[in-house]
């Protein structure tokens, strides 16, 4: 394989995920994708699980620096505003991913085990705030689904990244009753 192999693996599985889904696509496919043998892509990743994570981990390893710099803000207010803000950013700046992966039950298994599952939980805890009620996490909740569909949904994908992400703001903020001063 030339170039990067393993960024070039990664890149036709995205495809393939992106047309048969994670449990659709398998090795095979991944190498007569991109004219190589099955050996070549078990050169760069021993099973269809590693090719999975090395394509969600770029976006699972942001989750803990999101968490520790909306950890830092001084005002629950504020460390809710900078979960918000970096939870949209990573959703729009992974649409693509999280169109093709958000609702596959290998991934969904994949991501719970995870060690990045203890940042999400930080993330969710930000975004409720304190001793939250029943309404707030519900809030939290819808907030949380809507964003993963909304960087799924067809229909938006004309829209740019920052109309994107200033709807995404707005919509979620509101949602929340959060002021995004």
């Amino acid at each position: 394989m030339n170039g990067s192999a393993r960024d070039r693996v990664l890149s036709a599985a995205l495809e393939l995920f992106a047309e048969h889904g994670v449990s659709g696509t398998s090795l095979q496919m991944i190498a007569d994708r991109l004219g190589v043998t099955k050996a070549a892509v078990y050169h760069q990743f021993p099973t269809k699980e590693e090719i999975v994570l090395a394509v969600v981990d770029p976006a699972l390893a942001r989750l803990e620096p999101l968490a520790e710099a909306a950890e830092a803000r001084r005002t629950p207010a504020a460390r809710r505003r900078a979960a918000l803000t970096g939870v949209v950013d990573l959703v729009v700046e992974y649409r693509r991913l999280s169109a093709v992966l958000s609702f596959d039950p290998v991934v969904s298994r994949l991501v719970r085990q995870h060690p990045a599952m203890a940042s999400i939980q930080r993330v969710v805890a930000l975004l409720t705030g304190p001793s939250p009620d029943d309404a707030t996490r519900v809030d939290v909740a819808v907030v949380a689904g809507g964003l993963i569909l909304a960087g799924t949904e067809d229909t938006l994908a004309d829209l740019d990244d920052d109309t994107l992400r200033g709807h995404l703001l707005t919509t979620a903020a509101r949602t929340l009753r959060l002021r995004m001063v």
